[in-house]
């Protein structure tokens, strides 16, 4: 049986994780017409298989997806690991949210990609700052409202 933590960790990464590839595809594919949905799956696999996956047409866009739904479930662990630890985290969700999601925005922007065998292009200001109000929105505020509430409900 499952701990009611790790139900509500699991929850919360599949809400922010499904959130943050909506509003990818809905940014980029649909009003901004940059890529399709299977292009956008296919360069989150490209983070491991390279530009093959590009090539690799429904299996690449699933393996795709199901790298997204680990990485946004990877940033919701660690989010609830510290949450406990930083009590400026209990203070202000909304800030909190907003400050983590920056910080995700960060570690894959400055860490993860650089270091895939994705083709990051050059970081641009426009679409950096679109990129992290997009993880703001989908991952840094759900994930700490989430958290907060689960851990609010723990101590009554």
């Amino acid at each position: 049986m499952l701990s009611p933590t790790f139900k509500t960790m699991l929850r919360t990464g599949v809400i922010a994780g499904t959130l943050d590839i909506l509003a990818a595809v809905i940014v980029y594919a649909v009003i901004l017409d940059k890529a399709t949905a299977v292009q956008i799956l296919q360069g989150i696999a490209s983070g491991i298989f390279g530009r093959e996956a590009y090539a690799g047409g429904a299996a690449m866009a699933t393996a795709g997806l199901l790298f997204h739904y680990l990485i946004a479930m990877l940033f919701t662990i660690g989010y609830f690991l510290v949450y406990p630890r930083l009590s400026f985290l209990h203070k202000q969700p909304l800030v909190s949210g907003i400050l983590y999601g920056a910080i995700v925005w960060c570690i894959m922007n400055l860490v993860v990609l650089p270091i895939s065998a994705y083709k990051q292009p050059p970081l641009r200001l426009g679409p950096s700052l679109l990129g992290m109000l997009i993880l703001i929105l989908a991952i840094g505020i759900p994930v700490a409202t989430m958290t907060a509430r689960y851990f609010n409900r723990q101590a009554r």
